[in-house]
């Protein structure tokens, strides 16, 4: 079988059809059963690049634990201030320079736009690690992943999406990720924060949605329910994050009128839209992303990296 990753850029969740995702999910599952010494030639010799010109611990420290788990090694930039760009190094310079030390580049970064901009300069393959409000492919494919794991199927599922709808990239890309498979989907937020209406015109041709503007409207329905924080830093106005702070919380109050093998899931880092009450529960999975997150993301660079996979394991 072609392997349709290899030296591949991840810009867009968009690009990715239902078959890769399952050879992506496959690759995975493999990883999973394997050991350390059947995996580390898969990225022997090979280097992962990070860019990080955003605050990340789990996106960041995942593709780390991920290169070093399948044998590769990785350098990269944390803080811009400690980099040539406090120097005022432009951004295509700085990428042409990593483009000379390794073998595939992880960018996040606020401007919208930039991971695809990086991906036209660089000559080896980059994977967009969050840009702007648009797009967090990897994100979506552990989310995928992760409902997989944790509930079994995609499917068939009543996934439920809360909070901040509009600035939120891990929702944007979930969605997208989603559009591939035949869940009912329930979009739940306040009214300034909703999904914005090109995306829902975007995804309705193949995607099952409704909009609520409250939980306890559907909570007993759900099989799903992918809890995100509000985006503070993309909202322009400190008021009106003041005023929108708080308006959703998920806690043991809630979660009575929860189905009982119901789950709970977060992108993170989450601030205070989920009640630490909720940790201890049966519900919540939400610390079992980043377990899942490094696997697909160890899958993905193997891939990316690898066009005869099958011969490398």
């Amino acid at each position: 079988m072609t392997n349709p990753f290899f030296g591949r850029d991840i810009i867009s969740i968009r690009d990715v059809d239902r078959s890769q995702f399952e050879l992506l999910f496959s690759f995975a599952n493999e990883l999973e059963s394997s050991s350390y010494s059947k995996k580390k030639d898969i990225a022997s010799g090979k280097i992962l690049g990070t860019m990080f010109f955003e605050p990340s611990t789990r996106t960041r420290l995942s593709f780390e634990a991920a290169m070093l788990s399948i044998g590769g090694g990785q350098v990269g930039v944390q803080d811009p201030k400690t980099s040539s760009i406090e120097k005022g190094e432009n951004l295509a310079d700085t990428i042409r320079t990593m483009d000379c030390y390794v073998d595939v580049l992880v960018i996040r970064h606020p401007m919208e736009g930039a991971a695809r901009f990086a991906a036209e300069i660089a000559s080896k393959p980059v994977i967009n690690a969050g840009t702007g409000s648009e797009e967090h492919p990897t994100q979506a494919m552990l989310d995928l992943y992760t409902i997989i794991k944790e509930s079994g199927a995609i499917d068939g599922m009543k996934i439920g999406i809360i909070g901040d709808l509009k600035y939120g990239r891990a929702v944007h890309s979930l969605l997208y990720a989603l559009a591939r498979y035949k869940p009912k989907v329930y979009l739940i937020s306040p009214a300034s924060l909703s999904l914005r209406k090109e995306v829902i015109r975007d995804l309705e041709p193949t995607l099952s949605l409704s909009e609520h503007g409250t939980l306890e409207d559907v909570i007993e329905e759900l099989d799903v329910l992918y809890v995100t924080r509000i985006q503070k830093e993309r909202i322009p106005d400190p008021q009106e994050y003041e005023q929108l702070r708080g308006s959703y919380v998920v806690d043991s109050k809630i979660l009575e009128k929860a189905k009982s093998n119901a789950i709970i899931l977060h992108p993170l880092p989450r601030t205070s839209e989920i009640m630490p009450e909720v940790d201890k529960t049966k519900n919540a999975r939400y610390f079992k992303q980043p377990y899942w997150g490094k696997l697909i993301r160890s899958a993905l660079l193997g891939l990316i990296l690898n066009d005869e996979i099958n011969t490398k394991f």
